[in-house]
Formats: structure tokens, sequence, C-alpha cells
């Protein structure tokens, strides 16, 4: 039975409209397998992808970004799960590092919609967790528009590790450590993420994306 809500402002999916639900599943069959992908920008770590940046997938992204979906981060987390399911190694911890936004860009969002995600993944995944401790400097631009030297030169050297952000130290010596974002175009942000937690003495095994553009 539909709440109050949902007959003030009926809920639709948000990859292809149907009505009554917020992400069907036909829908989310377009996430996953994960599959093998090579940036422009190498961040010189293996990069996989849920889906191609079209479709029901890239319209989800958008909605939770754009949009203000929260409702969205539970069945995105959960596609990220299933990725993570198939590639990480079943004895070792995992640790999940969002990529980082414009702190202007989360505000206007209400929060970042990775994060939100990332921690949905977690939910999901036993002896995981999430570490959001990349933080991007001032002055970055928003990268809509840019080309990819652009978007190289606008984030190098922009991405560090928060003061105060979680002990690295204290994880496991074999903890896997992987990079999670929503959208790799040409793998500027990837790249100077990597650059960010191995200046903190933090290896990364990979980067899993829900699209690649």
């Amino acid at each position: 039975m539909g709440t109050l809500l949902d007959l003030i402002l009926p809920a639709a999916c948000a990859g292809c409209d149907r009505p009554g639900t917020g992400w069907c599943a036909a829908c989310a069959a377009e996430l996953g397998p994960p599959v093998r992908v090579r940036p422009r920008t190498d961040p010189g770590v293996p990069c996989w992808a849920l889906s191609p940046y079209s479709g029901p997938a890239r319209r989800a992204v958008l909605a939770a970004k754009e949009r203000g979906r929260r409702d969205l981060s539970d069945p995105l987390g959960r596609a990220l799960a299933d990725g993570l399911t198939r590639l990480r190694s079943e004895r070792r911890m995992l640790v999940l590092v969002p990529a980082p936004s414009r702190s202007a860009a989360a505000r206007q969002r209400g929060g970042d919609p990775v994060v939100r995600a990332a921690r949905a993944a977690a939910r999901w995944l036993p002896d995981c967790r999430v570490a959001p401790v990349l933080r991007v400097w001032r002055g970055v631009r928003d990268s809509v528009g840019l080309t990819p030297y652009e978007r190289r030169h606008n984030l190098r050297g922009r991405i560090s590790v928060a003061r105060g952000g979680a002990d690295f130290a204290a994880l496991p010596e074999k903890a896997e450590v992987v990079l999670v974002d929503d959208v790799l175009t040409t793998g500027a942000t990837a790249r100077e993420s990597v650059r960010a937690l191995a200046a903190a003495r933090v290896v990364t095994r990979a980067v899993l994306v829900t699209c690649t553009a």
C-alpha cells in the first residue's frame, strides 16, 4: 500500500519513468557486472565500470546528483556492492574511498551522492568500511565543458587527504582500498585521487564507477 506522500508525489523510476517505483528491476539490470575500462588519463590502477554513461544508468546518476533523488543511494549502492563482490579478495578488509566533490557542489546537492552510495554499498558487504577522506582545494572549476587537458590542469595537485580523516595507519596491512565514483570521464579525478592517497602512503587497488563516459 502506498503512503500518502506517494499519492501526492507518485514515485517514478529514475531510469525509465515507470510509475510506482523509484528504480525498477529492468533498469537495475543495466548496471553490472563490472567491465574493465581505460580512460584517456591513466590513474595507474585498473578501472572498472558498471555501465556506459547512457540510458537508465546515466539518468539515475543525474537524478541522484542534480535532482536530489536520495532514494537512489540504496539501489546504486547495491549495484556497487555487487560489482565489488566480483572484484575483491574475500579475506581482506575492503575500504571504499569516495572520489571528492567540490564543497559548493555538495552543498547545493544536499550532500554528496557518491558518499551516500558508497555507504549503502558498505552495508551489503562484510568487513567493509567507507573512508571519505579526499578533499578538493578551493579554486577548482566545475569540470563540465572542459577539455581533457583542461580537466587535468584544473585538478593537478589539488586533491588531498583531509587532516583528521580516517587513520589509514590503523588499517590491516593488506586492506584493499578502492576508489569509487559515479562517472569516469577522462580519468583526471581518479588519477589525482590515487596520487593523493599514495602521498598518504595508501595504495589504491582499483577504481570502480557506476558509469563511464
